[in-house]
C-alpha cells in the first residue's frame, strides 16, 4: 500500500515570469491504482488549517471518509493563488462572460483575466497531472470545483471545456459581477449536445452570501430555460455564511456526487 501524499508542483503562469505553486493530493492506494481527479481553486485553502487566513476545507479528511465509506476516491489537485485578494479577483473573473456590474470605483479596480487562469488548468496542469501522477484519464474522471470568485471560474471553466471535464462544483459563485442579460447570452452561447453537470450550491447566512444567493438564483432559472435538468443540480442553505466552513461541508456532497454518478455526466 502506497502512503497518501502532498506533492508541490511549481508551473510557469501564463503571461508572466512567475511560477504557481499547485499542490497534489493522493490519496493512499495500492500500485497500479488510478483515481479521477479534481481541479480547485485557492489551494492553500484545501488541506490544512496552518497559515491560512480564512479557513479550511480540509479536503483530505474527506477524501479519507469518502474511501471508508464508499471505497471510492479522488485526487485533488489544489491551484494557489498569490494571495492578494485583488489579484485573485482579477484571475478568477472572466471577461468574456460581459461587461462588469459592479459599482464604478471597484470596476475601476478589476481587470478580468479568467480566461488566462483557464488556459493555465487546461493547457499547463492537466498535462503535467495527467502525464506524472495517477489519474484515470478522460471527461467523465475530471472535474473542478471551486467557491466565490473560484465557484465562478469553475463555471467557466466547465461549460468553456465540456470534453475535458464531466462535473463542476459551483459553490457561492460570484455571478453578482455581471448582468443577467449577459449572463443569459453567454450560456446560451456556451450550449452543445454534451454539456456538463453542475452542482451550484449557495447560502444566505451574511450580507455577501445574500448578494450571492440572488444572483445565483437568477443565473439557474436561465439555466432552467435552456440546459438539461439531469445536469443541473441546486443547492440552498439559508443559514450558511460566505466562509470556508460552509464550502468545507457542502464539498463532501459534491465529492459523493462526483464519485457516484460521474459516468452518467
Amino acid at each position: 500500500m502506497i502512503e497518501e501524499k502532498i506533492i508541490p508542483l511549481y508551473i510557469p503562469y501564463p503571461d508572466s515570469n512567475e511560477e504557481r505553486l499547485v499542490r497534489v493530493f493522493i490519496p493512499e492506494h495500492e500500485a497500479g491504482e488510478t483515481f479521477p481527479v479534481i481541479y480547485m481553486t485557492d489551494g492553500q485553502n484545501l488541506f490544512e488549517d496552518n497559515h491560512v487566513e480564512f479557513g479550511c476545507w480540509y479536503t483530505r479528511e474527506t477524501i479519507r471518509d469518502e474511501k471508508k465509506a464508499t471505497g471510492k476516491a479522488a485526487i485533488i489537485v489544489g491551484i494557489h493563488n498569490d494571495g492578494d485578494p485583488m489579484e485573485r479577483t482579477n484571475e478568477l473573473t472572466p471577461l468574456t462572460i460581459g461587461e462588469l456590474a459592479c459599482p464604478e470605483e471597484l470596476k475601476l479596480q478589476i481587470t478580468p483575466q479568467g480566461e488566462i487562469f483557464d488556459d493555465f488548468v487546461v493547457n499547463r496542469v492537466m498535462p503535467v497531472i495527467e502525464k506524472d501522477f495517477p489519474v484515470e484519464l478522460g471527461r467523465n474522471a475530471t472535474a473542478i470545483c471551486g467557491s466565490s470568485s473560484g465557484g465562478l471560474q469553475a463555471f467557466f471553466t466547465a461549460l468553456n471545456h465540456p470534453d475535458l471535464f464531466c462535473a463542476a462544483g459551483v459553490l457561492s459563485p460570484a455571478f453578482v459581477i455581471y448582468t443577467p442579460e449577459d449572463m443569459r447570452d453567454w450560456i446560451h452561447s456556451k450550449l452543445q449536445p454534451v454539456l456538463p453537470y453542475l452542482y451550484i450550491y449557495s447560502g444566505a447566512g451574511d450580507d455577501q452570501e445574500k448578494l450571492i444567493y440572488q444572483s445565483t438564483e437568477w443565473t439557474y432559472e436561465i439555466l432552467e430555460e435552456c440546459y438539461p435538468p439531469e445536469k443541473l443540480n441546486e443547492v440552498i442553505l439559508f443559514e450558511m455564511p460566505h466562509h470556508e466552513t460552509a464550502w468545507e461541508q457542502i464539498f463532501k456532497d459534491f465529492l459523493h456526487i462526483f464519485l457516484e454518478r460521474r459516468a452518467e455526466f
